[in-house]
Protein backbone atom coordinates (compact mmCIF):
# COMPACT_ATOMS: atom_id res chain seq x y z
CA UNK A 1 0.00 0.00 0.00
CA UNK A 2 1.06 3.73 0.09
CA UNK A 3 0.73 4.24 3.19
CA UNK A 4 4.17 2.81 4.38
CA UNK A 5 6.57 3.74 7.05
CA UNK A 6 8.23 6.61 5.11
CA UNK A 7 4.52 8.42 4.56
CA UNK A 8 4.13 7.79 8.21
CA UNK A 9 7.22 9.33 9.04
CA UNK A 10 5.82 12.55 7.43
CA UNK A 11 2.75 12.15 8.34
CA UNK A 12 4.33 12.30 12.49
CA UNK A 13 6.64 15.07 11.06
CA UNK A 14 4.01 17.48 10.26
CA UNK A 15 1.82 16.76 13.44
CA UNK A 16 4.23 17.13 15.76
CA UNK A 17 5.07 20.67 14.09
CA UNK A 18 1.40 21.45 13.79
CA UNK A 19 -0.23 19.80 17.07
CA UNK A 20 2.84 19.55 19.25
CA UNK A 21 1.53 21.07 22.69
CA UNK A 22 -1.98 21.75 21.45
CA UNK A 23 -4.93 21.08 23.50
CA UNK A 24 -7.36 18.33 22.50
CA UNK A 25 -11.02 20.03 22.41
CA UNK A 26 -13.72 17.81 21.41
CA UNK A 27 -13.62 13.96 20.33
CA UNK A 28 -16.12 12.87 17.79
CA UNK A 29 -16.73 9.35 16.30
CA UNK A 30 -18.39 10.00 13.34
CA UNK A 31 -17.59 6.28 11.82
CA UNK A 32 -17.82 2.69 13.91
CA UNK A 33 -13.61 3.15 12.87
CA UNK A 34 -13.16 6.53 12.26
CA UNK A 35 -12.13 9.55 14.68
CA UNK A 36 -11.68 13.07 14.68
CA UNK A 37 -10.06 15.12 17.87
CA UNK A 38 -10.54 18.38 17.46
CA UNK A 39 -6.96 20.55 18.76
CA UNK A 40 -6.25 24.03 19.60
CA UNK A 41 -2.53 24.42 19.07
CA UNK A 42 -0.44 27.85 18.05
CA UNK A 43 -3.68 29.51 18.31
CA UNK A 44 -6.12 27.81 15.58
CA UNK A 45 -8.38 25.12 15.70
CA UNK A 46 -7.25 21.79 14.07
CA UNK A 47 -8.98 18.51 13.09
CA UNK A 48 -7.15 15.45 13.19
CA UNK A 49 -8.66 12.11 11.50
CA UNK A 50 -7.62 8.63 12.66
CA UNK A 51 -9.06 5.40 10.25
CA UNK A 52 -8.86 2.46 11.59
CA UNK A 53 -10.92 1.42 8.27
CA UNK A 54 -9.78 -1.79 6.72
CA UNK A 55 -8.97 0.26 3.59
CA UNK A 56 -8.77 3.47 4.19
CA UNK A 57 -6.72 3.57 7.56
CA UNK A 58 -4.68 6.46 8.27
CA UNK A 59 -3.75 9.83 10.11
CA UNK A 60 -3.65 12.72 8.35
CA UNK A 61 -5.35 16.61 9.40
CA UNK A 62 -8.83 17.49 7.72
CA UNK A 63 -10.66 20.34 7.15
CA UNK A 64 -13.70 18.07 6.32
CA UNK A 65 -16.74 18.54 8.37
CA UNK A 66 -18.34 14.72 8.95
CA UNK A 67 -22.00 14.10 10.11
CA UNK A 68 -21.72 12.62 14.01
CA UNK A 69 -24.37 10.17 15.36
CA UNK A 70 -26.81 11.99 17.99
CA UNK A 71 -25.39 9.46 20.67
CA UNK A 72 -21.73 8.95 20.52
CA UNK A 73 -20.49 4.89 20.39
CA UNK A 74 -19.03 3.94 23.68
CA UNK A 75 -15.46 4.30 22.83
CA UNK A 76 -16.42 7.68 21.88
CA UNK A 77 -17.97 8.29 25.12
CA UNK A 78 -14.59 6.69 26.85
CA UNK A 79 -11.78 8.65 24.87
CA UNK A 80 -13.77 12.11 26.14
CA UNK A 81 -13.68 10.88 29.69
CA UNK A 82 -9.83 10.36 29.35
CA UNK A 83 -8.52 12.53 26.77
CA UNK A 84 -11.10 15.68 26.31
CA UNK A 85 -8.88 19.09 27.94
CA UNK A 86 -5.71 16.69 27.37
CA UNK A 87 -2.46 18.14 26.64
CA UNK A 88 -0.49 16.48 23.32
CA UNK A 89 3.56 15.90 24.83
CA UNK A 90 4.66 14.00 21.77
CA UNK A 91 3.55 12.23 18.29
CA UNK A 92 6.05 9.16 17.22
CA UNK A 93 6.44 6.75 15.07
CA UNK A 94 7.63 3.34 16.38
CA UNK A 95 10.66 2.25 14.44
CA UNK A 96 9.66 2.70 10.60
CA UNK A 97 6.41 1.06 11.22
CA UNK A 98 2.94 2.32 10.43
CA UNK A 99 1.80 3.02 14.25
CA UNK A 100 1.52 6.20 15.46
CA UNK A 101 2.07 6.85 19.35
CA UNK A 102 0.02 9.88 20.52
CA UNK A 103 1.07 11.23 24.11
CA UNK A 104 -0.67 13.56 26.14
CA UNK A 105 -1.09 14.26 29.64
CA UNK A 106 -4.30 14.81 31.32
CA UNK A 107 -6.37 14.88 34.95
CA UNK A 108 -8.16 11.68 36.10
CA UNK A 109 -11.20 11.74 38.62
CA UNK A 110 -9.50 12.31 41.40
CA UNK A 111 -7.68 15.52 39.75
CA UNK A 112 -4.24 14.19 39.36
CA UNK A 113 -2.54 14.38 36.58
CA UNK A 114 -2.14 11.50 34.51
CA UNK A 115 -0.67 10.24 31.17
CA UNK A 116 -2.25 8.73 28.68
CA UNK A 117 -1.31 7.16 25.05
CA UNK A 118 -3.16 6.51 21.63
CA UNK A 119 -2.54 4.44 19.32
CA UNK A 120 -2.52 4.13 15.75
CA UNK A 121 -2.01 0.62 13.87
CA UNK A 122 -2.11 1.01 10.09
CA UNK A 123 -2.22 -2.61 8.87
CA UNK A 124 -4.95 -2.99 6.53
CA UNK A 125 -8.04 -5.04 7.46
CA UNK A 126 -5.75 -5.10 11.32
CA UNK A 127 -5.94 -1.11 11.73
CA UNK A 128 -7.38 -0.40 15.37
CA UNK A 129 -6.65 2.78 17.29
CA UNK A 130 -6.10 2.14 21.18
CA UNK A 131 -5.91 3.84 24.11
CA UNK A 132 -3.73 2.52 27.08
CA UNK A 133 -1.64 4.03 30.15
CA UNK A 134 2.10 3.94 29.05
CA UNK A 135 2.73 4.06 32.46
CA UNK A 136 0.85 0.12 33.17
CA UNK A 137 0.95 -0.68 29.79
CA UNK A 138 -2.58 -1.40 30.08
CA UNK A 139 -5.36 -1.02 27.39
CA UNK A 140 -8.28 1.05 28.16
CA UNK A 141 -10.24 -0.51 25.04
CA UNK A 142 -9.74 -0.50 21.57
CA UNK A 143 -11.79 0.93 18.33
CA UNK A 144 -11.75 -2.67 17.16
CA UNK A 145 -11.81 -5.26 20.31
CA UNK A 146 -9.47 -8.50 19.52
CA UNK A 147 -10.46 -11.26 21.62
CA UNK A 148 -8.44 -14.70 22.20
CA UNK A 149 -10.31 -16.25 19.88
CA UNK A 150 -9.20 -13.57 17.39
CA UNK A 151 -5.72 -12.99 18.37
CA UNK A 152 -3.97 -15.72 20.10
CA UNK A 153 -0.85 -13.97 20.50
CA UNK A 154 -2.54 -9.87 21.25
CA UNK A 155 -5.87 -9.02 22.52
CA UNK A 156 -7.17 -5.90 22.93
CA UNK A 157 -9.76 -5.16 25.16
CA UNK A 158 -10.12 -3.22 29.03
CA UNK A 159 -8.09 -4.69 31.24
CA UNK A 160 -5.15 -6.52 29.02
CA UNK A 161 -1.27 -5.73 28.43
CA UNK A 162 -0.97 -4.12 25.37
CA UNK A 163 1.42 -5.66 23.64
CA UNK A 164 2.57 -4.04 20.25
CA UNK A 165 1.79 -6.07 17.00
CA UNK A 166 4.25 -9.03 16.12
CA UNK A 167 8.04 -7.99 14.37
CA UNK A 168 8.35 -9.07 10.55
CA UNK A 169 12.10 -9.34 11.64
CA UNK A 170 13.37 -6.18 8.97
CA UNK A 171 15.92 -3.97 9.46
CA UNK A 172 15.46 0.06 9.89
CA UNK A 173 16.43 1.62 6.80
CA UNK A 174 17.39 4.77 7.98
CA UNK A 175 19.84 3.04 9.77
CA UNK A 176 21.48 0.61 7.18
CA UNK A 177 24.86 0.89 5.96
CA UNK A 178 26.71 0.14 2.70
CA UNK A 179 27.97 -3.40 3.52
CA UNK A 180 24.81 -4.58 5.24
CA UNK A 181 22.96 -3.06 2.32
CA UNK A 182 25.12 -4.66 -0.35
CA UNK A 183 26.26 -7.96 1.22
CA UNK A 184 22.10 -8.40 2.24
CA UNK A 185 20.79 -9.26 -1.92
CA UNK A 186 20.59 -12.59 -3.50
CA UNK A 187 21.76 -11.08 -7.17
CA UNK A 188 20.97 -13.92 -8.87
CA UNK A 189 17.46 -14.33 -7.21
CA UNK A 190 15.95 -11.30 -9.61
CA UNK A 191 13.31 -8.79 -8.59
CA UNK A 192 15.44 -6.48 -6.42
CA UNK A 193 12.19 -4.20 -5.79
CA UNK A 194 10.98 -7.26 -3.67
CA UNK A 195 14.13 -7.89 -2.02
CA UNK A 196 14.27 -4.45 -0.53
CA UNK A 197 10.60 -4.69 0.21
CA UNK A 198 11.11 -8.35 2.51
CA UNK A 199 14.50 -6.66 3.97
CA UNK A 200 13.88 -3.11 5.12
CA UNK A 201 10.67 -1.95 7.22
CA UNK A 202 8.66 0.70 6.13
CA UNK A 203 9.41 0.96 2.58
CA UNK A 204 6.34 -0.04 0.12
CA UNK A 205 6.63 -1.83 -3.32
CA UNK A 206 6.16 1.48 -4.94
CA UNK A 207 9.50 2.86 -3.54
CA UNK A 208 11.43 0.09 -3.79
CA UNK A 209 10.22 -0.14 -7.45
CA UNK A 210 11.41 3.38 -7.90
CA UNK A 211 14.79 2.83 -5.98
CA UNK A 212 15.37 -0.26 -8.82
CA UNK A 213 13.85 1.99 -11.82
CA UNK A 214 15.81 5.04 -10.79
CA UNK A 215 19.40 2.85 -10.23
CA UNK A 216 19.02 0.92 -13.72
CA UNK A 217 21.34 -1.89 -15.11
CA UNK A 218 23.75 -0.29 -12.64
CA UNK A 219 26.27 -1.59 -10.10
CA UNK A 220 25.87 -2.78 -6.54
CA UNK A 221 27.30 0.50 -5.12
CA UNK A 222 24.91 2.39 -7.54
CA UNK A 223 21.83 0.40 -5.97
CA UNK A 224 22.97 1.63 -2.72
CA UNK A 225 23.37 5.58 -4.09
CA UNK A 226 19.96 5.70 -5.36
CA UNK A 227 18.63 4.00 -1.61
CA UNK A 228 20.79 5.67 0.36
CA UNK A 229 19.51 9.07 -1.39
CA UNK A 230 16.23 8.35 -0.48
CA UNK A 231 16.77 7.63 2.73
CA UNK A 232 18.70 10.58 3.32
CA UNK A 233 15.67 12.43 2.51
CA UNK A 234 13.76 10.68 4.56
CA UNK A 235 15.99 11.70 7.43
CA UNK A 236 15.94 15.19 6.62
CA UNK A 237 12.39 15.11 6.23
CA UNK A 238 11.81 16.46 2.45
CA UNK A 239 9.19 15.12 1.08
CA UNK A 240 7.50 16.43 -2.10
CA UNK A 241 3.67 14.91 -1.79
CA UNK A 242 2.13 13.85 -5.06
CA UNK A 243 -0.36 12.37 -6.37
CA UNK A 244 0.50 10.23 -9.47
CA UNK A 245 -2.33 9.53 -12.18
CA UNK A 246 -1.46 6.47 -14.37
CA UNK A 247 -3.07 3.79 -16.18
CA UNK A 248 -6.23 4.75 -14.79
CA UNK A 249 -5.74 5.08 -11.25
CA UNK A 250 -4.16 7.08 -8.56
CA UNK A 251 -1.72 6.82 -6.42
CA UNK A 252 0.15 8.91 -3.44
CA UNK A 253 3.25 8.93 -2.11
CA UNK A 254 5.75 11.44 -0.45
CA UNK A 255 8.01 11.79 -3.35
CA UNK A 256 7.08 11.79 -7.20
CA UNK A 257 7.50 8.42 -8.70
CA UNK A 258 8.72 7.95 -12.26
CA UNK A 259 8.53 4.61 -13.10
CA UNK A 260 4.74 5.28 -12.97
CA UNK A 261 4.56 7.40 -16.00
CA UNK A 262 1.81 9.34 -15.26
CA UNK A 263 0.25 13.07 -14.33
CA UNK A 264 1.91 14.55 -11.47
CA UNK A 265 -0.07 16.69 -8.72
CA UNK A 266 1.90 18.12 -6.05
CA UNK A 267 0.90 19.12 -2.66
CA UNK A 268 2.34 21.43 0.04
CA UNK A 269 1.69 18.97 2.82
CA UNK A 270 1.66 15.02 3.28
CA UNK A 271 -2.49 15.96 4.79
CA UNK A 272 -3.23 17.79 2.14
CA UNK A 273 -2.00 15.40 -0.04
CA UNK A 274 -4.44 12.22 1.85
CA UNK A 275 -7.02 14.50 1.86
CA UNK A 276 -7.05 15.26 -1.67
CA UNK A 277 -7.04 11.51 -2.06
CA UNK A 278 -9.04 9.75 0.01
CA UNK A 279 -11.70 12.42 -0.64
CA UNK A 280 -15.10 11.11 -0.26
CA UNK A 281 -13.45 7.43 -0.65
CA UNK A 282 -14.24 6.16 2.66
CA UNK A 283 -17.56 8.29 3.60
CA UNK A 284 -18.94 6.27 -0.45
CA UNK A 285 -17.98 3.06 1.17
CA UNK A 286 -19.45 3.42 4.39
CA UNK A 287 -22.73 4.51 2.71
CA UNK A 288 -22.81 1.76 0.28
CA UNK A 289 -22.25 -0.69 3.39
CA UNK A 290 -25.11 0.64 5.43
CA UNK A 291 -27.32 1.35 1.81
CA UNK A 292 -26.68 -2.20 -0.11
CA UNK A 293 -29.85 -3.67 1.77
CA UNK A 294 -31.78 -0.26 0.54
CA UNK A 295 -30.26 0.10 -2.62
CA UNK A 296 -30.77 -4.01 -3.89
CA UNK A 297 -34.71 -3.52 -2.96
CA UNK A 298 -34.91 -0.47 -4.77
CA UNK A 299 -33.64 -2.00 -7.94
CA UNK A 300 -35.67 -5.27 -7.59
CA UNK A 301 -38.66 -3.17 -7.21
CA UNK A 302 -37.16 -1.01 -10.90
CA UNK A 303 -36.56 -4.32 -12.35
CA UNK A 304 -39.79 -5.56 -11.43
CA UNK A 305 -41.54 -2.36 -12.71
CA UNK A 306 -39.59 -3.02 -16.07
CA UNK A 307 -40.67 -6.43 -16.44
CA UNK A 308 -44.55 -5.19 -15.39
CA UNK A 309 -44.12 -2.51 -18.58
CA UNK A 310 -42.92 -5.13 -21.29
CA UNK A 311 -46.02 -7.16 -20.19
CA UNK A 312 -48.47 -4.77 -19.66
CA UNK A 313 -47.35 -3.22 -23.18
CA UNK A 314 -47.81 -6.98 -25.17
CA UNK A 315 -51.41 -7.34 -23.84
CA UNK A 316 -51.96 -3.93 -25.24
CA UNK A 317 -50.66 -5.25 -28.97
CA UNK A 318 -53.12 -8.23 -28.07
CA UNK A 319 -55.93 -5.42 -27.92
CA UNK A 320 -55.47 -4.22 -31.24
CA UNK A 321 -57.62 -7.23 -31.75
CA UNK A 322 -60.93 -5.62 -30.08
CA UNK A 323 -62.13 -4.08 -32.68
CA UNK A 324 -61.73 -7.51 -34.68
CA UNK A 325 -64.30 -9.15 -31.84
CA UNK A 326 -66.21 -6.22 -32.31
CA UNK A 327 -66.92 -6.78 -35.88
CA UNK A 328 -67.33 -10.33 -35.49
CA UNK A 329 -69.68 -9.65 -32.96
CA UNK A 330 -71.85 -7.69 -35.20
CA UNK A 331 -71.40 -9.98 -37.80
CA UNK A 332 -72.76 -12.92 -36.11
CA UNK A 333 -75.61 -10.86 -34.89
CA UNK A 334 -76.53 -10.08 -38.84
CA UNK A 335 -75.81 -13.76 -39.59
CA UNK A 336 -77.96 -15.05 -36.97
CA UNK A 337 -80.79 -16.69 -39.57
CA UNK A 338 -78.26 -19.21 -41.06
CA UNK A 339 -76.52 -20.26 -37.81
CA UNK A 340 -77.78 -23.20 -35.70
CA UNK A 341 -76.22 -24.89 -32.36
CA UNK A 342 -73.12 -27.12 -32.89
CA UNK A 343 -71.75 -24.93 -35.82
CA UNK A 344 -68.13 -24.51 -35.74
CA UNK A 345 -68.09 -21.41 -38.09
CA UNK A 346 -70.25 -19.17 -40.27
CA UNK A 347 -69.42 -17.44 -43.46
CA UNK A 348 -70.92 -14.03 -44.26
CA UNK A 349 -70.20 -10.89 -46.22
CA UNK A 350 -68.55 -7.95 -44.46
CA UNK A 351 -70.09 -5.41 -44.57
CA UNK A 352 -67.61 -3.41 -42.79
CA UNK A 353 -65.21 -3.53 -45.94
CA UNK A 354 -65.93 -1.49 -48.26
CA UNK A 355 -64.83 -4.32 -51.33
CA UNK A 356 -67.28 -6.96 -48.70
CA UNK A 357 -65.16 -9.85 -49.03
CA UNK A 358 -66.41 -12.92 -47.73
CA UNK A 359 -64.87 -13.84 -43.75
CA UNK A 360 -65.15 -16.86 -42.07
CA UNK A 361 -65.89 -16.48 -38.14
CA UNK A 362 -64.66 -19.30 -35.89
CA UNK A 363 -67.88 -20.06 -33.79
CA UNK A 364 -67.93 -22.50 -30.52
CA UNK A 365 -70.18 -25.71 -31.05
CA UNK A 366 -71.40 -25.33 -27.77
CA UNK A 367 -73.27 -21.77 -28.08
CA UNK A 368 -76.41 -20.76 -29.07
CA UNK A 369 -76.08 -18.25 -32.06
CA UNK A 370 -76.66 -15.17 -29.78
CA UNK A 371 -74.41 -16.92 -26.95
CA UNK A 372 -71.79 -16.86 -29.90
CA UNK A 373 -72.63 -13.16 -30.91
CA UNK A 374 -72.01 -12.30 -27.40
CA UNK A 375 -69.18 -13.73 -26.68
CA UNK A 376 -67.26 -12.23 -29.12
CA UNK A 377 -68.94 -8.74 -27.40
CA UNK A 378 -67.17 -9.77 -24.49
CA UNK A 379 -63.72 -10.22 -25.93
CA UNK A 380 -64.48 -7.15 -27.60
CA UNK A 381 -65.50 -5.18 -24.15
CA UNK A 382 -62.70 -7.08 -21.91
CA UNK A 383 -59.82 -6.35 -24.09
CA UNK A 384 -61.54 -2.37 -24.42
CA UNK A 385 -61.19 -2.02 -20.92
CA UNK A 386 -57.63 -4.15 -20.06
CA UNK A 387 -55.98 -1.47 -22.81
CA UNK A 388 -56.83 1.47 -20.73
CA UNK A 389 -55.66 0.04 -17.64
CA UNK A 390 -52.74 -1.12 -19.19
CA UNK A 391 -52.04 1.97 -20.06
CA UNK A 392 -52.78 3.57 -16.78
CA UNK A 393 -51.02 1.02 -15.10
CA UNK A 394 -47.78 1.49 -17.24
CA UNK A 395 -47.46 4.82 -16.75
CA UNK A 396 -47.93 4.27 -13.05
CA UNK A 397 -44.90 1.98 -12.98
CA UNK A 398 -43.16 4.43 -14.92
CA UNK A 399 -43.71 7.17 -13.06
CA UNK A 400 -42.54 5.04 -9.70
CA UNK A 401 -39.40 3.90 -11.90
CA UNK A 402 -38.65 7.09 -12.13
CA UNK A 403 -39.01 8.08 -8.32
CA UNK A 404 -37.17 4.78 -7.30
CA UNK A 405 -34.38 6.00 -9.70
CA UNK A 406 -34.01 9.21 -8.17
CA UNK A 407 -33.74 7.76 -4.65
CA UNK A 408 -30.71 5.80 -5.80
CA UNK A 409 -29.40 8.75 -7.41
CA UNK A 410 -29.29 10.40 -3.83
CA UNK A 411 -28.17 7.42 -1.93
CA UNK A 412 -25.01 7.64 -3.88
CA UNK A 413 -24.59 11.27 -3.05
CA UNK A 414 -25.95 11.45 0.83
CA UNK A 415 -24.27 11.53 3.81
CA UNK A 416 -25.58 8.64 7.01
CA UNK A 417 -27.38 11.60 8.43
CA UNK A 418 -29.20 11.50 4.68
CA UNK A 419 -29.67 8.02 4.56
CA UNK A 420 -32.04 7.88 7.38
CA UNK A 421 -34.10 10.75 5.78
CA UNK A 422 -34.30 8.89 2.55
CA UNK A 423 -35.24 5.73 4.64
CA UNK A 424 -38.10 8.04 6.53
CA UNK A 425 -39.66 9.18 3.11
CA UNK A 426 -39.69 5.44 1.49
CA UNK A 427 -41.55 4.24 5.00
CA UNK A 428 -43.99 7.06 4.03
CA UNK A 429 -44.35 6.04 0.38
CA UNK A 430 -44.92 2.49 1.50
CA UNK A 431 -41.61 0.90 -0.09
CA UNK A 432 -40.47 0.10 3.46
CA UNK A 433 -42.17 -0.92 6.40
CA UNK A 434 -42.12 1.58 9.57
CA UNK A 435 -38.79 1.45 11.86
CA UNK A 436 -39.70 0.73 16.08
CA UNK A 437 -42.01 3.03 18.25
CA UNK A 438 -37.87 4.24 19.47
CA UNK A 439 -36.97 5.29 15.97
CA UNK A 440 -40.88 7.03 15.65
CA UNK A 441 -39.97 9.12 18.46
CA UNK A 442 -36.67 10.46 17.25
CA UNK A 443 -37.18 13.91 16.35
CA UNK A 444 -37.64 14.56 13.18
CA UNK A 445 -34.75 16.50 11.60
CA UNK A 446 -35.73 19.51 9.61
CA UNK A 447 -34.66 19.02 6.23
CA UNK A 448 -31.19 21.00 5.15
CA UNK A 449 -30.19 21.35 2.17
CA UNK A 450 -26.54 21.64 1.15
CA UNK A 451 -25.20 24.78 0.80
CA UNK A 452 -22.26 27.19 -0.84
CA UNK A 453 -20.67 30.04 -2.11
CA UNK A 454 -20.10 30.79 -5.39
CA UNK A 455 -17.19 32.30 -6.94
CA UNK A 456 -18.49 36.15 -6.83
CA UNK A 457 -20.43 35.09 -3.39
CA UNK A 458 -23.97 34.23 -4.55
CA UNK A 459 -25.27 31.46 -2.10
CA UNK A 460 -25.90 28.16 -3.84
CA UNK A 461 -28.03 25.65 -2.29
CA UNK A 462 -28.74 21.40 -3.33
CA UNK A 463 -31.40 19.36 -2.34
CA UNK A 464 -29.78 16.53 -1.29
CA UNK A 465 -32.57 13.72 -0.98
CA UNK A 466 -36.52 14.57 -1.74
CA UNK A 467 -37.22 15.77 1.48
CA UNK A 468 -34.75 18.41 0.82
CA UNK A 469 -35.97 18.99 -2.54
CA UNK A 470 -39.69 19.87 -1.81
CA UNK A 471 -38.45 21.77 1.25
CA UNK A 472 -35.86 24.00 -0.81
CA UNK A 473 -38.32 25.11 -3.57
CA UNK A 474 -41.55 24.74 -2.36
CA UNK A 475 -40.60 26.13 1.15
CA UNK A 476 -37.29 28.06 1.92
CA UNK A 477 -36.99 29.62 -2.11
CA UNK A 478 -38.09 32.75 -2.75
CA UNK A 479 -39.86 33.22 -6.17
CA UNK A 480 -37.20 35.21 -7.90
CA UNK A 481 -34.79 32.79 -7.09
CA UNK A 482 -33.11 30.62 -9.94
CA UNK A 483 -33.96 26.81 -9.70
CA UNK A 484 -32.19 24.60 -11.88
CA UNK A 485 -32.41 20.21 -12.58
CA UNK A 486 -30.97 18.08 -15.17
CA UNK A 487 -33.32 17.82 -17.74
CA UNK A 488 -35.00 14.06 -18.04
CA UNK A 489 -32.75 12.67 -15.67
CA UNK A 490 -33.16 12.15 -11.98
CA UNK A 491 -30.91 14.54 -9.55
CA UNK A 492 -31.24 16.97 -6.97
CA UNK A 493 -32.86 20.32 -7.04
CA UNK A 494 -30.80 23.25 -6.97
CA UNK A 495 -31.43 27.00 -6.21
CA UNK A 496 -29.42 30.06 -6.54
CA UNK A 497 -30.35 32.54 -3.83
CA UNK A 498 -30.64 35.45 -5.61
CA UNK A 499 -32.58 37.86 -8.27
CA UNK A 500 -29.48 38.42 -10.37
CA UNK A 501 -27.57 36.07 -11.62
CA UNK A 502 -24.01 36.02 -13.06
CA UNK A 503 -22.77 33.41 -15.82
CA UNK A 504 -20.12 32.27 -13.14
CA UNK A 505 -22.49 31.21 -10.76
CA UNK A 506 -24.98 29.57 -13.20
CA UNK A 507 -22.44 27.61 -14.27
CA UNK A 508 -21.27 26.64 -11.36
CA UNK A 509 -24.60 25.84 -10.01
CA UNK A 510 -25.53 23.78 -13.49
CA UNK A 511 -22.22 22.06 -12.33
CA UNK A 512 -23.86 20.79 -9.34
CA UNK A 513 -27.66 20.25 -10.40
CA UNK A 514 -25.45 17.64 -13.26
CA UNK A 515 -23.04 16.34 -10.57
CA UNK A 516 -25.73 15.49 -8.06
CA UNK A 517 -27.63 13.41 -10.65
CA UNK A 518 -27.53 10.43 -12.62
CA UNK A 519 -25.50 11.91 -15.23
CA UNK A 520 -22.56 12.85 -12.79
CA UNK A 521 -20.40 10.57 -14.91
CA UNK A 522 -21.57 11.64 -18.33
CA UNK A 523 -20.39 14.87 -20.69
CA UNK A 524 -22.46 17.73 -21.59
CA UNK A 525 -25.34 17.29 -19.48
CA UNK A 526 -28.21 19.18 -20.19
CA UNK A 527 -29.53 21.32 -16.97
CA UNK A 528 -32.89 23.40 -17.10
CA UNK A 529 -33.09 26.34 -15.48
CA UNK A 530 -35.95 28.98 -14.85
CA UNK A 531 -37.54 30.92 -12.32
CA UNK A 532 -39.10 29.58 -9.19
CA UNK A 533 -42.26 30.83 -9.97
CA UNK A 534 -42.63 28.78 -12.93
CA UNK A 535 -42.06 25.65 -10.78
CA UNK A 536 -45.15 23.45 -9.55
CA UNK A 537 -45.78 20.60 -7.71
CA UNK A 538 -49.05 18.74 -9.14
CA UNK A 539 -51.33 17.84 -6.75
CA UNK A 540 -50.76 14.15 -5.33
CA UNK A 541 -47.30 13.89 -6.78
CA UNK A 542 -44.38 12.52 -5.30
CA UNK A 543 -41.65 13.86 -3.28
CA UNK A 544 -39.00 15.52 -5.35
CA UNK A 545 -41.71 16.02 -8.71
CA UNK A 546 -42.47 19.04 -10.31
CA UNK A 547 -43.56 20.42 -13.45
CA UNK A 548 -41.63 23.80 -14.81
CA UNK A 549 -42.05 26.37 -17.63
CA UNK A 550 -40.22 29.51 -19.28
CA UNK A 551 -37.17 27.24 -19.05
CA UNK A 552 -33.34 27.72 -20.61
CA UNK A 553 -30.97 24.35 -20.86
CA UNK A 554 -27.09 24.73 -20.16
CA UNK A 555 -24.91 21.87 -21.04
CA UNK A 556 -22.26 21.31 -18.56
CA UNK A 557 -19.70 18.41 -17.79
CA UNK A 558 -19.08 18.02 -13.76
CA UNK A 559 -15.51 17.55 -13.51
CA UNK A 560 -14.22 16.11 -10.44
CA UNK A 561 -11.21 18.82 -9.26
CA UNK A 562 -13.98 22.04 -9.93
CA UNK A 563 -16.90 20.14 -8.09
CA UNK A 564 -14.41 19.41 -5.48
CA UNK A 565 -13.64 23.69 -5.02
CA UNK A 566 -17.13 24.59 -5.36
CA UNK A 567 -17.97 22.30 -2.30
CA UNK A 568 -15.05 23.68 0.31
CA UNK A 569 -16.27 26.89 -0.25
CA UNK A 570 -19.30 25.97 2.55
CA UNK A 571 -20.06 28.64 5.41
CA UNK A 572 -18.99 28.03 8.72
Amino acid sequence: MSFDGIVTRAVVHELNQVLSGGRITKIYQPADLELILHIRSQGKNHQLLLSAHPAFARVQLTKAKADNPSEPPMFCMLLRKHAEGGIIESIHQVGMERIIQIDFRTRDELGDVVKRRLVMEIMGRHSNIILLDPEKNVVFDGIRRVSHAISKYRQIYPGVPYLEPPSQGKRNPLTADKNTFISGFDYNGGRLDKQIVARFTGISPLLAKEIVEQTGPGSRDQLWETFSSYMERAREHDFRPVIIKAKQKSYFYVWPLSHLDGEIQSFPSISECLEHFYYGKAQRDRIRQQTHDLMRKLKNEIEKNTKKIEILQNEINQADKADQYRMFGELVTASLYQIKRGDTEVKTINYFDPETPEVTIPLDPTLSPPENAQRYFKKYNKLKAAKKWNTEQIEKAKEENLYLESVLVQLENCSLREVEQIRDELAEQGWLKRQSNKRERKRKDVPAPLKVISGDGTVILVGKNNKQNDYLTHQLASSTDTWLHTKEIPGSHVVIRSKQVTDQTLLEAAMLAAYFSKGRESSRVPVDYTLIKHVKKPSGARPGFVTYENQKTLYVTPEEEQIKKILERQPE
